[in-house]
């Protein structure tokens, strides 16, 4: 009887999320009940997994290349590949330093989610400033019109109708009435921020009247020169938003199409930072059986033209120590001032992509 019912639900889910549901984390249920705290992940068949990293090293040491695969030489400072049943779709494995790679990280954590830049936190707790360093000093978010219910907190506070949240001590949130969070719970639970013209995810679409900064300068250069394989020679690309993603274990991103932009002729510049993921890149339907591949940290991807229409999506990330591949990183963000994003990127992956939006 389960077995059919499990037959049938499989048969009514689409090629993608058959692929999705196949990647996906899951737990080993047979352990006993002292073991709980110490769950195993069930085995996956990787082996149908493109690993672009494994192409690159032996194309560069014999010039082989698997079916399907395209090489351009001309395009970068190194191989850029090409899928033959994915025009518009390129990947080039290990394109950010190792250097630019910790960097991206620090500011993905610092800098990006600060005001104007929108997070997934807004809707609930309004623009919130420095939730990384607030969760490494241990503070706590209150709503700051609570009352203090002694004066031992000595803070000066708004007691407006108004509801606004605000970081303070561990030690003040306990005299206080109303509701608070920790900052590392926070910090655990962000999952995206948005940089230049903020995107409305209630519309799904560029709200081009919200408060917002440009891109920074150092990011849109980096963009423009990684945008190149997937442009005409003399066509620039204009970086005007981007959406940076954060993952944790367990975490995914589903099946789905970013077209919001107007012009699908420019491609999506998509950097992977930390944890090694799984990459799904499906068709045009999401009958379409998925291509699934490696995303390392350094990898760029680029999805320009017809590439743009393809359902695409995140169903694993690795934080095992065997899988994350993340041991250049571990040996760079070594300093005092750098552990703690040590810390937090050991058990997480950011992706940051880049779009040209008119």
């Amino acid at each position: 009887m389960y077995g059919s019912e499990n037959n049938r639900e499989d048969s009514e889910r689409t090629a993608f999320r058959r692929a999705e549901k196949r990647y996906k984390l899951y737990y080993d249920n047979n352990g006993s009940s002292k073991n709980k705290k110490k769950k195993q992940p069930k085995p996956v068949d990787l082996t149908e997994v493109l690993d672009f990293r494994s192409i690159l090293e032996c194309h560069l040491r014999n010039g082989a290349l698997p079916p399907g695969v395209i090489v351009l030489h001309d395009k970068f400072t190194s191989p850029v590949f090409s899928l033959q049943n994915r025009p518009g779709f390129y990947f080039i494995p290990g394109a950010l330093s190792i250097e630019k790679q910790c960097s991206l990280i620090r500011e993905t954590l610092t800098d990006f989610p600060r005001p104007p830049n929108r997070t997934n936190h807004n809707a609930m707790y309004g623009p919130i400033h420095d939730v990384f360093v607030a969760a490494k000093e241990g503070k706590v978010l209150v709503e700051e019109n609570s009352p203090i219910t002694s004066s031992e907190a000595g803070t000066d506070i708004d007691h407006g109708d108004c509801k606004e949240w605000k970081f303070t001590t561990e030690k003040e949130a306990m005299l206080r009435k109303g509701r608070s969070v920790s900052a590392s719970a926070m910090l655990r639970k962000l999952r995206w921020s948005t940089l230049g013209l903020q995107f409305d995810w209630s519309k799904r679409n560029y709200d081009v009247s919200l408060p917002h900064n440009k891109i920074p300068e150092a990011l849109c250069e980096l963009a423009k020169q990684l945008a190149k394989p997937a442009l005409p020679a003399g066509v620039e690309f204009r970086p005007e938003a981007a959406i940076v993603n954060y993952f944790g274990l367990g975490d995914t991103l589903g099946g789905h199409l970013d077209d919001m932009e107007a012009d699908w002729s420019k491609p999506i510049v998509s950097l992977s930072l930390g944890c090694k993921a799984i990459f799904l890149l499906g068709g045009k339907s999401r009958e379409d059986t998925p291509l699934a591949m490696f995303l390392r940290s350094g990898d760029v991807v680029l999805m320009a033209e017809d590439a743009r229409e393809c359902f695409h999506g995140v169903p694993r990330i690795f934080t095992d120590k065997e899988n994350a591949e993340i041991g250049h990183l571990e040996t760079q963000l070594t300093h005092e001032d750098d552990l703690c994003f040590l810390k937090y990127i050991q058990t997480s992956r950011i992706n940051i992509n880049i779009r040209q939006v008119f």
